[in-house]
């Protein structure tokens, strides 16, 4: 099934995509929910971040490459994880497909992209076993985890580098019955491709993270956890325009402007 958050004139709503229709829907994919007589052309509708999360995790150092490439560029040995550890991110740096990634004025050219799997929970989820994990995953989407890397490395919490505004951009919408470990990633500068990568090649898998997670914090439906990319990041500017894309999901897709 394909989910989608959107509105049309005053109203938002979540709905189901079948081909190039949207059956609006009453309720949400996380509660009951009832399907309408209304239908609007994917075409007439403005597509949303599919969920505001109550928590927005994310997976952060997940991928061997990636690790080896950021400690390259810092001129230092790699450290990779010793277990699947979860940070935040900040539900103001959400922004939709086609939204544009808004570099501030006083950013160092040192602006990245890091396109990557989010994984959504579907129900509350407390102490499971990996085994138990995927059960708890409404479905997936896209996320591109934007970094301003001298600020990442300067601010001790990461509240710029990582939480700007506009630099999570999330979407189009949710595709439910997939299995990650299956899905490869692919990233696009202005129709370059730069890297791609198997999600299953993590250090820790989906359902590492969501089993170890949940033995101490409740994961609630709506929650979105990002994996983490993989490969080198490469700097983004004023004009450039970033894909993101997981075949069995879609393209997320991004202009970038430098603010003035």
């Amino acid at each position: 099934m394909k989910w989608c958050r959107f509105q049309t004139g005053d109203t938002v709503a979540y709905g189901i995509i079948e081909e190039n229709t949207v059956v609006a829907v009453t309720g949400s994919p996380f509660e009951r929910y009832t399907r309408t007589a209304t239908t609007y052309p994917l075409s007439a509708v403005t597509l949303l971040v599919p969920v505001i999360p109550p928590t927005f995790y994310a997976a952060g150092i997940n991928y061997r490459e990636h690790v080896i490439e950021m400690a390259k560029k810092r001129g230092a040995e790699p450290e990779f994880p010793p277990q699947a550890d979860v940070g935040y991110r900040a539900n103001n740096a959400l922004i939709a497909n086609n939204e544009p990634i808004v570099i501030p004025k006083d950013a160092t050219e040192l602006v990245q992209y890091e396109g990557e799997l989010v994984a959504v929970i579907g129900k509350k989820c407390r102490r499971v076993s990996e085994a138990e994990a995927l059960d708890y995953v409404l479905g997936y989407t896209i996320g591109n985890d934007v970094s301003e890397r001298t600020w990442q490395r300067g601010d001790r919490t990461l509240w710029r580098g990582k939480n700007t505004d506009t630099f999570k951009p999330m979407g189009p919408w949710i595709i439910t019955g997939l299995d990650p470990d299956t899905l490869r990633v692919t990233i696009r500068l202005n129709g370059k491709e730069m890297f791609s990568y198997k999600v299953g090649d993590a250090i820790f898998s989906v359902r590492c993270f969501i089993s170890r997670m949940s033995q101490y914090l409740t994961l609630y439906p709506g929650d979105v956890l990002w994996m983490g990319t993989d490969g080198a990041t490469e700097n983004m500017k004023d004009g450039d325009v970033v894909e993101v894309e997981i075949a069995d999901i879609g393209v997320l897709r991004n202009p970038v402007v430098r603010e003035r």
